[in-house]
């Protein structure tokens, strides 16, 4: 009976630790030049991914002048100028994306808004309302030192 108790402890029993596995962190971005700028089709997200956390590992927040983009260093700040009206506005880079192919900046609902980008036509994909427009010049105002 003893023999029995001592077989099932050991079965039971961890042979050690699980490995634990470390993601790398992500190289920094390369800078940019003074005077960069990028043209493209700018989108916007909101919901399901307020509150989330960003590629920055801050919670994202559609409530601030936040925005994703693919290889800008994180704390970098741009100014995005929405070329059919005029409009622009100054956005800090927290997260990447956009993952949708011929977008190049991905704004928070925030940030859309003050370009009236929240009335345009919208399109459905999946859970996610983005707006496929306008055509944007994103220039870059204060590079970040991280």
């Amino acid at each position: 009976m003893a023999l029995v108790i001592v077989m099932m402890c050991a079965g039971c029993a961890h042979k050690g630790k699980a490995p634990v596995v470390v993601k790398p962190s992500q190289p920094p971005s390369p800078p940019v030049e003074e005077g960069w700028t990028e043209k493209g089709i700018a989108s916007w997200y909101g919901e399901p991914y307020h509150g989330r956390r960003t590629a920055s590992s801050e919670i994202y927040d559609m409530h601030l002048m936040t925005a994703a983009h693919k290889s800008l260093a994180f704390g970098t700040v741009v100014k995005v100028n929405r070329r059919d009206t005029g409009g622009d506005v100054v956005v800090r880079i927290n997260d990447r994306g956009p993952y949708s192919k011929g977008r190049i900046i991905d704004l928070s609902r925030a940030a859309a808004r003050r370009l009236d980008m929240l009335e345009e036509v919208q399109r459905r994909l999946g859970d996610e309302y983005v707006c496929v427009r306008p055509d944007v010049l994103v220039h870059l105002r204060q590079q970040s030192t991280e």
